[in-house]
């Protein structure tokens, strides 16, 4: 699978809308076949940076960033930013979240 984490930061008066701003991004790259996350986060150091993680099958990813609602995001996003998303991207065996290694929690059932 495809892993991407992209680091947006916002300017302090698109904050409170950002995520109704990406709202219909959100849904519509869920809705993608081949989209295995896609997961909006909010910085605990930083109240003005949102985190986006999001994974598709190795086969997905041309298809979204090619979507129309991703050129249209392009389009939407940076007049609300402060700067240029950062971005990680990386391919890794799987199509699912692995368990912790270091920490297993008892079975509560």
């Amino acid at each position: 699978m495809i892993v991407i984490t992209v680091r947006f930061k916002v300017l302090p008066e698109h904050v409170d809308g950002w995520l109704d701003r990406v709202a219909d991004f959100t849904t519509s790259t869920r809705a993608e076949p081949g989209n295995l996350w896609f997961d909006w986060s909010r910085s605990i150091d930083d109240p003005n940076e949102f985190v986006l993680l999001e994974a598709f099958q190795d086969d997905a990813a041309g298809a979204h960033v090619n979507s129309a609602h991703f050129q249209q995001a392009m389009k939407d996003m940076p007049e609300a930013l402060a700067e240029t998303p950062r971005i990680i991207n990386f391919t890794v065996p799987g199509e699912d979240w692995g368990r912790m290694g270091e920490l297993e929690v008892p079975d509560r059932g």
